[in-house]
């Protein structure tokens, strides 16, 4: 054998010695590579799911303000257009332009100024060039006054003039870009429109100067994340509106040159589709830029600023903690490697298995323990509802469930028992949590709610496992109540007896079974009482079972306790009567209490138009009467005739159908704490709370018709209620009254 081959040897037996001694550490390092890597990927992984979130919030944020910025133009454009014929009827007269002029400007809050620029000589009494200007002046006293001035002369020849040739070129409307007002700083735009005379030439220039420095509070009054803001810009990239803060100001001119120096903006820039690009600021901050152009003219484009401090701070803040959890994990594991590295083999097998054990246990535990409500009272900011619930399984897991939650004003509220215990029925108990949540989220109907929980659960059910399950829907307004059993035990309304409920089968058996809805209707200061089987078959060491008239008796006698307090008195009881004997089956109770709140009215006004999209102008003076009399603050004013406006052109459109006459009758009411509005109808039934929200990642050719309705609508109220009641919808919207002049 030669010298290298001796030294090959002796190096590799080095090695196994080497690898010998030190398993223990070789086995750490190993595992601190693999969690690195596993948290470098999850890390990845996790920033590229909450960029798409940030994307698709933003864009929803850009759609939004969008469509109030073209709503608030579309108004000033109506407001010109509506007065065109008058100011065709009248043109023989040059003098009533200035009455045109004025009630164009009394049409709308946020016109400056309104003036029509005549076609040289067309006046010939008036002179070659005739321009009547209304504009508006605040007085010495601060109350606003219109001025009348005929503006034209020696030193303003319009017809040299931007506006007035555009316009003769393009021979349509267009808004042009924004330019100061040197007495206020106001930015000001200007919307221009041809007039045609009876041989369809141009006659002259009809233009109004509308102040547009209050979208900034506008585009900014509610942001995803603190430190974000939007702006908004012309085609070209000149500022139009943005925040007033100065750091913010400095940081978006920096952005702005980066929008205008980028190749994407340019080939996107008539694509109407966002864009989103990186950047970074003068101090070091990087963060993302998501921004659009609008649809039709004006060819604006709408920014959202996103820092990736604020985006990702949870992010950073989870892969330090989980840091610190891999590496007091790694030292664990190296005790517990240097305390058990001397046991045999088949104590290393017996402590895996019991490890394994164990740990899927942990799971299940876990997961019923997430499943359902654990904060209670959930719902503190409340006076109508208390609601309480417990679970005790009878094993480190059960099969049991419980949940609710609130939506549109209603209470979805579940119990069930899942067929079996241990791990196999959490797991059903977790998959039935997950579909009922999934299923009530769009759907108010009980039945439909336990057909879909049926028939997803029915799917693969190779083992039969069943569940005992009853949903219920609480309309909050009104108290009804609408319940769909599916052979679960009957919940009980406590002092007045058991709840008339049909049985049904109990989900997962035939997934072609017919569940049938019943309900009606919960006085105030009424508890609803329920429970699984677990309460009632709870046995003592005689094996004697608690039963259903023990828990009668109890309700009977605790009318009026509160629902924390009566589950911990039937808890009491149970206890006391199983004493000592082992838990059989888990045990779940669930509390709800209803009282409504009354409050005395300080407004009760209603008004009834007919389903004719024409009638919406009656019915917004009519609400713009009202939030002025009870003094709505103005922008707060705007966005309610807003939100209710589109409500009521959903039930125009979609509750009569076409050809169909109809009246809808609108009530407002305030108790000073809040505007209530309804919307009532005897249209077919129409549940646009049901509607699905607009998908504003799709293009507007491929979005559902109405979505973008009512995603404004819930954007700008505080909440939306609809229920069907005597043959006829009744849609509420209602916006809580701010008492600190803020919304």
């Amino acid at each position: 054998m030669t010298n290298r081959e001796n030294n090959t040897r002796g190096w590799r037996e080095l090695f196994r010695n080497f690898m010998r001694s030190y398993t223990g550490l070789t086995v750490i390092i190993v595992a601190a590579i693999l969690l690195q890597g596993i948290s470098a990927i999850q890390y990845y992984y996790t920033r590229s799911l909450l960029a798409d979130e940030l994307e698709k919030r933003a864009e929803s944020e850009i759609t939004t303000k969008a469509i109030i910025v073209k709503n608030a133009l579309n108004m000033a454009e109506n407001s010109l257009s509506g007065h065109i014929w008058y100011m065709k009827r009248n043109i023989a007269y040059p003098d009533s332009m200035y009455d045109i002029a004025e009630r164009v400007l009394r049409s709308h809050p946020n016109l400056l100024g309104c003036g029509i620029a005549f076609r040289p000589d067309f006046y010939p009494e008036k002179g070659r060039l005739f321009e009547p200007y209304v504009f508006r002046k605040q007085g010495s006293r601060g109350e606003v006054e219109l001025v009348r001035k005929q503006i034209s002369g020696q030193g303003h020849d319009y017809t040299d003039m931007p506006f007035y040739k555009v316009t003769l070129k393009r021979n349509a409307p267009f808004w042009s870009y924004p330019y100061f007002n040197d007495p206020t700083e106001s930015r000001i735009v200007t919307y221009c429109r041809p007039i045609h005379g009876a041989d369809n030439d141009i006659v002259g220039v009809f233009g109004l100067d509308i102040d547009v420095s209050w979208l900034g509070d506008t585009l900014n009054y509610r942001h995803i994340y603190p430190s974000s803001y939007d702006f908004l810009l012309t085609k070209t990239g000149q500022l139009i509106a943005g925040p007033k803060q100065k750091t913010k100001n400095d940081e978006m001119q920096h952005i702005i040159r980066l929008i205008n120096d980028s190749t994407v903006n340019k080939s996107l820039s008539n694509s109407g589709r966002s864009t989103v690009f990186p950047f970074e600021d003068s101090k070091g901050d990087k963060g993302l830029v998501i921004y659009a152009t609008f649809k039709g003219n004006p060819k604006w484009q709408i920014a959202v600023v996103c820092y990736d401090k604020e985006v990702y701070a949870k992010l950073r803040k989870m892969r330090l903690y989980i840091g610190i959890l891999m590496l007091v994990g790694l030292l664990m594991l190296g005790l517990i490697i240097s305390r058990f590295a001397k046991n045999n083999r088949k104590l290393q097998k017996v402590n895996m298995e019991k490890e394994r054990i164990g740990s899927e246990l942990r799971i299940a535990t876990n997961i019923q323990k997430e499943m359902v409500p654990k904060t209670f009272p959930p719902y503190p900011e409340r006076d109508d509802i208390d609601i309480f619930g417990m679970l005790v399984p009878a094993r480190e897991v059960g099969g049991d469930l419980f949940d609710f939650f609130l939506r549109d004003e209603k209470l979805f509220f579940c119990i069930g028992d899942v067929s079996g215990k241990g791990v196999p029925s959490a797991i059903v108990m977790a998959v039935i949590h997950t579909m009922f949540r999934m299923a009530s989220s769009h759907d108010s109907n009980p039945a439909h709610i336990m057909h879909t929980i049926n028939e997803q659960s029915c799917e693969g059910n190779e083992s039969n496992i069943f569940v005992t399950l009853f949903v219920g829907v609480l309309d909050l307004p009104t108290g009804r109540l609408r319940y769909c059993n599916a052979g679960h035990d009957v919940p009980v309304i406590v002092g007045r007896g058991p709840l008339p409920a049909k049985a049904n089968l109990p989900v997962g058996l035939f997934n072609d079974f017919a569940y049938e809805m019943q309900e009606t209707t919960l006085d105030g200061d009424t508890t609803l009482f329920l429970y699984t089987d677990g309460l009632t078959e709870a046995k003592n060491i005689q094996h004697k079972m608690f039963g259903v008239q023990r828990v009668t008796d109890i309700l009977n006698g605790s009318v009026s306790l509160k629902p924390v307090a009566l589950l911990e008195k039937m808890k009491c009881e149970v206890r006391a009567f199983v004493e000592d004997a082992e838990q059989s089956d888990d045990l779940t109770m669930l509390a709800i209490h209803y009282a409504p709140v009354v409050h005395d009215l300080l407004l009760d006004e209603q008004l009834t138009i007919r389903n004719d999209v024409h009638e919406v102008t009656r019915f917004s003076s009519f609400i713009k009467e009202i939030t002025e009399r009870i003094g709505i603050e103005k922008s707060l004013a705007r966005q309610l005739r807003l939100a209710v406006e589109e409500a009521v052109v959903n039930v125009i459109d979609y509750a009569y159908p076409a050809d169909t006459e109809g009246d809808i009758l609108v009530k407002i009411m305030s108790d000073g704490t809040a505007l209530r509005f309804q919307i009532i109808d005897s249209g077919v039934p129409f549940d646009p709370t049901a509607k699905e929200k607009a998908d504003t990642t799709l293009s507007v050719e491929d979005r559902s018709i109405g979505g973008l309705g009512i995603l404004l609508v819930r954007e700008l109220m505080d909440t939306i209620n609809y229920e069907r009641s005597e043959g006829k919808n009744i849609l509420t919207l209602i916006k809580r009254i701010p008492t600190d002049g803020t919304h």
